[in-house]
């Protein structure tokens, strides 16, 4: 791929980064505070038009775990880039572009996924060892124990609340760099996928209200 667009916008820290010949030539970050479609585009604005004419080989893009409206909005804006350059917008999970999944050693990560649920991942290699899962307060502590007593790295991509652990960011550069170190295997199972967020969080259902007749 001689020209790669990445956009990273499952955290508030989000990113974009342009990729030629096989190295980053820019890369923009901004601090969204979840407001990704009204901050994207301006730096996307700004990485087209260093770019100029020249078509792009692929859009890669963040699928998370994370915010899951930034991860969305990311997604739809790499889609829609894709289709105007003609080429195919690829999903990659987020967590592996964070410096700890990079470096190849075992880590796990972990993420509030709110009302009383968090997820886990497991990555080893840089890759998922297992997908992304979701389990309770107590699976979670005991995991956290679990991972620190051989050694494990944990880290979170956004804080949590009442647990000191390492926050680890993604980026559009790191995006980038897992996706040149995946397997050909890993890189054919992303591309053949409809990019779309992962997301681990059960169905929120609100009851409907039934209409009182006669009353």
């Amino acid at each position: 791929m001689r020209a790669v667009l990445i956009i990273e916008t499952s955290t508030d820290a989000a990113s974009l980064a342009l990729a030629v010949d096989g190295g980053i030539v820019e890369e923009k970050g901004f601090v969204s505070d979840r407001r990704h479609n009204a901050l994207l585009f301006t730096p996307l604005a700004e990485i087209l038009g260093s770019h100029g004419s020249r078509s792009f080989d692929a859009v890669l893009v963040g699928s998370g775990p994370g915010s899951y409206s930034g991860t969305r909005v990311g997604i739809a804006t790499a889609q829609g880039a894709a289709l105007v350059a003609g080429c195919k917008a690829v999903a990659i999970p987020s967590i592996l572009s964070t410096p700890e999944a990079l470096s190849g050693d075992p880590c796990l990560a972990v993420g509030d996924a709110r009302r009383g649920s968090f997820w886990l991942a497991k990555i080893s290699g840089g890759e998922l060892t297992d997908e992304p899962s979701l389990t309770d307060r107590i699976g979670f502590e005991s995991a956290i124990q679990a991972a620190e007593a051989d050694g494990t790295k944990v880290f979170c991509m956004e804080t949590i609340r009442g647990r000191d652990i390492p926050l680890a960011r993604p980026t559009a550069g790191g995006l980038w760099q897992a996706w040149r170190a995946a397997t050909p295997q890993s890189r054919a199972i992303w591309a053949a996928k409809i990019p779309q967020p992962i997301y681990l969080a059960p169905p929120r259902i609100t009851p409907s209200k039934k209409a009182t007749y006669g009353s």
